[in-house]
């Protein structure tokens, strides 16, 4: 067996970077930019006001009442210099004339017809938002490599972009494997299962910017296996095979991809749960455990990271952050061991039941935590490290 470590970074170095496309913004959330993301315009573009009020000069508030000439709204300025002993009636976004450095909000203004006066202290710069204090023209907004969040998008149009450069969206297609599998929603034989998982394969590849292809499922025929693999390879950039990838009578995945010239990279990881899997760069091919649970923790640590960086990432996932255990744990076999938990506040709770059949605990979890070959038992308070599911 090879390290998670190992394998991972073997398979990204097989990851080839697709080439890029240009979409709109409302179509850019979970996309990776493939070229950085530069302020076309300053932003605010002018002085403006950050609340409402009037547009004054403070040393002259301070020496008395001064007089109120006009009014700036929003996409409305005023229009004319500011002269001495001058003010304006201003509104919130409004531009601030070039002449008066500070706002008085209205609340502390006393107005007698066009006489404007304060008994509060009013400095330069009070409520006023600067050019540019948000970003200026030519400034980097994001770099390439880059993941789109919904909280990147109005900062890439507040800049002036309507458009984003990203990279086009990875093909997966996912074959299952087995006679014992039926569809969802489908009659159940008295020997047979649902093939439950790749909903949730599917669901998780979209959130990084992956398209999936449900190739369905395959019996545990060798050349049917074979062929639909072929038909997958025509379709798609990368094939996951969902099943049959351990050493039993009717695990033939190994084999039908054999008779389609394709040699693997390695088989069998140090992962807990997920031991069997399989991984060819050429053409891309990864088989996944078809136990539901391993395959889905699979998925988190290689089919993801590989599909973000087919997209040209800058640092594909997972992410492991430190917590603090909030159980007890035992010591750790000779692979790294992902156990199910639920985070609350910092504390990472593993579940106490950890078999990789049982959905039921997988839907509750919020994280993995990870514990490293032969790890020891750890306590109560102690740090820790977990992947957010």
């Amino acid at each position: 067996m090879i390290s998670v470590d190992e394998a991972r970074a073997r398979l990204l170095a097989a990851a080839p970077v697709l080439e890029t496309e240009s979409v709109p913004l409302a179509e850019a959330c979970g996309r990776v930019l493939r070229a950085p993301v530069v302020a076309e315009r300053t932003q605010p573009p002018f002085s403006s006001s950050a609340m409402d009020g009037y547009a004054v000069r403070a040393a002259e508030i301070a020496a008395g009442p001064v007089r109120v000439v006009g009014q700036s709204a929003a996409g409305r300025r005023y229009g004319a210099p500011l002269g001495a002993g001058e003010a304006v009636r201003i509104f919130t976004g409004a531009p601030v004339p070039d002449e008066a450095d500070s706002v008085l909000i209205q609340e502390d203004a006393v107005v007698e017809g066009d006489r404007l006066s304060t008994a509060e202290r009013v400095s330069p710069g009070d409520n006023i938002r600067r050019m540019g204090l948000d970003f200026a023209a030519g400034e980097t907004l994001f770099p390439a490599g880059t993941r789109l969040q919904p909280r990147h998008l109005a900062l890439a149009g507040a800049g002036g972009h309507a458009t984003l450069t990203v990279g086009r969206r990875p093909k997966i297609a996912f074959l299952a494997t087995g006679d014992e599998l039926v569809p969802p929603g489908s009659p159940t034989g008295p020997d047979q299962i649902v093939a439950s998982v790749t909903p949730t394969l599917a669901a998780m590849v979209a959130s990084v910017g992956g398209e999936s292809i449900d190739l369905g499922i395959a019996p545990d025929i060798q050349a049917e296996i074979a062929r639909r693999a072929r038909e997958a390879l025509d379709r798609a950039d990368i094939l996951v095979t969902l099943g049959g990838a351990s050493v039993g009578d009717h695990d033939l995945v190994k084999p039908a991809l054999g008779d389609l010239g394709i040699g693997l990279d390695f088989w069998r990881v140090a992962v807990r749960p997920g031991k069997p899997l399989m991984f060819a760069s050429d053409p891309l091919v990864l088989g996944l455990p078809g136990n539901p649970v391993s395959g889905v923790v699979c998925a988190v640590l290689f089919l993801l990271p590989l599909i973000e960086a087919m997209q040209g990432a800058a640092s594909p996932g997972p992410r492991v952050e430190t917590g603090v255990l909030g159980a007890a744990v035992g010591q750790n076999g000779p692979r790294r061991d992902h156990m199910r938990a639920r985070l609350d506040g910092g504390r990472i709770i593993p579940f106490d039941v950890q078999d990789s059949s049982m959905l039921s605990i997988l839907s509750h979890a919020d994280a993995l935590l990870v514990r490293e070959p032969h790890a020891p038992p750890a306590e109560l308070g102690e740090p820790c490290q977990y992947i957010r599911l």
